[in-house]
């Protein structure tokens, strides 16, 4: 690729009053209407106190701030690409970035509350009216795991050094939902301090986001994963309160390694690796790891009714020595364990499979740092909670969007869904009091943004 013009016969001008950038936004925001955001948001936050003018219109505020995550948006400045060129022909309402900070920073613990309220009815509504989670009703997955987030600048609240020396950071924890064959949307979110301890407040936590799932249409086998820092009987209360299985990543220590030792070398299974392969010769799988279980009773340190008998599956892998002299055999085999804790329904195998898949986590919290949460934009602690939360309602909705695009952009990562569905420039052509949306010629992906747009605006019944 190269330019066919020379510097002398390209001239570039800001003056196109008819042009946008982010023309997705469009069929986004009318599906955001259609499930009923906007009314959520006047009726459940209640953010207008004497003398506090960033309360007035909560529904327009949180409509900006979501579309404007939804662009890509990862500060409250960034809002302002919402009020270029013939965007206010297609879109009423947009507020200005200082009004918007202005809103945020009037958030209290209790408007949080209200605005966890309305994440969750949209949630459930999306999933009620997408495609979003296909078997939600059959099998889930409510995976939770913290995160930290780098910060800049003494004054922010709650930014504190903590796991990372030197590192000034907000400490968010957040829970996805997924299923067998959907990508994870958030169920729930909370931000905390930088020093706050990873399980802080996880008993609570699990329950609500427990109580989203099933709010979202989660009536069937649901089943909560962790590592090993919600390794604690409070998690695995909330889960049996809640009807829901558990998986959990338990950390090595005299009494768990009592239980694996008590496994015999016959209970053993091979399972497929990455590197496994079948011998061809014996036609029996060959592979570094292998499962097993044991029965556990966990926390026996508290009292009877805290204590918890489950299944321990145990995954241990092969430790090989790296110094060893070439040809060299070992003199007797050592191994890395790895047990998982849990009451799952299935069978070992699957059980082991499924808690390795609690992976899929990272995936929704690397979406979040490329875009809104590249930065928690505001000095005061609560606002930046709110941040937070509408996040996690663009994310929801991106992933929506998605799902009516057809099943290629269904698993794609939210970067691809703006760059496909999202930042497309178009013209603005009024015809008979009619607008029409002029397009880029040979779009790659037309046919996915057509799929999103006819679902978005349905015609009239």
């Amino acid at each position: 690729m190269k330019s066919s013009h020379s510097s002398a016969a390209l001239t570039a001008a800001f003056d196109e009053p008819n042009l946008i950038a982010d023309v997705g936004l469009v069929p986004l925001v009318r599906l955001a209407e259609r499930v009923g955001l906007p009314r959520l948001a006047d009726e459940r936050l209640r953010i207008d106190g004497a003398g506090n003018s960033g309360g007035a219109h909560p529904a327009a505020k949180v409509m900006t701030l979501v579309a404007a995550m939804c662009a890509g948006a990862d500060s409250i400045d960034d809002a302002g690409r919402l009020r270029h060129g013939a965007m206010g022909r297609l879109f009423g309402g947009v507020r200005a970035p200082s009004t918007l900070g202005t809103f945020l920073r009037a958030f209290t613990h209790g408007h949080n509350r209200q605005l966890h309220a309305v994440h969750r009815e949209f949630l459930a509504r999306l999933t009620a009216t997408t495609p979003l989670l296909p078997g939600v009703d059959h099998l889930a997955f409510v995976d939770i795991d913290p995160t930290h987030r780098r910060v800049y600048g003494r004054a922010k609240q709650g930014a504190e050094i903590g796991r990372f020396k030197g590192v000034r950071t907000l400490h968010p924890i957040l829970a996805t939902l997924s299923t067998p064959t959907a990508r994870p949307v958030v169920a729930a979110v909370r931000l905390r301090r930088g020093k706050a301890a990873d399980a802080r407040g996880a008993g609570p936590f699990t329950s609500e986001a427990l109580a989203a799932a099933r709010q979202a249409g989660a009536g069937g086998t649901v089943i909560v994963r962790a590592d090993s820092q919600f390794y604690n009987a409070d998690v695995v209360a909330a889960c049996r309160r809640a009807r829901a299985h558990f998986s959990l990543t338990v950390r090595m220590n005299p009494h768990v390694a009592a239980a694996i030792s008590s496994i015999g070398e016959d209970a053993w299974t091979p399972i497929r690796y990455p590197e496994a392969f079948v011998a061809p010769d014996s036609g029996e799988l060959v592979s570094d790891a292998e499962v097993a279980e044991v029965d556990y009773t966990a926390f026996t340190g508290r009292r009877k009714a805290e204590q918890a008998t489950a299944r321990l599956i145990v995954r241990r892998v092969r430790r090989l020595n790296t110094e060893a002299a070439a040809g060299q055999g070992e003199l007797f085999t050592t191994w890395r364990y790895h047990p998982v804790f849990t009451d799952s329904p299935f069978a070992t195998l699957q059980a082991e499979l499924h808690h390795r898949q609690h992976a899929l986590i990272e995936q929704v919290i690397a979406d979040g740092k490329g875009s809104a949460l590249a930065h928690l934009p505001s000095g005061n602690f609560q606002a930046n909670n709110a941040w937070l939360t509408l996040w996690a309602i663009a994310h929801n909705l991106l992933r929506a969007a998605g799902s009516l695009a057809g099943s290629h952009h269904a698993r794609a990562t939210t970067a691809t869904l703006r760059d496909h569905l999202i930042h497309i420039p178009a013209r603005i052509a009024r015809s008979a009091r009619r607008l029409t949306l002029h397009l880029p010629d040979r779009w790659p992906w037309q046919d996915a943004f057509t799929n999103l747009f006819e679902a978005a605006h349905p015609p009239p019944a």
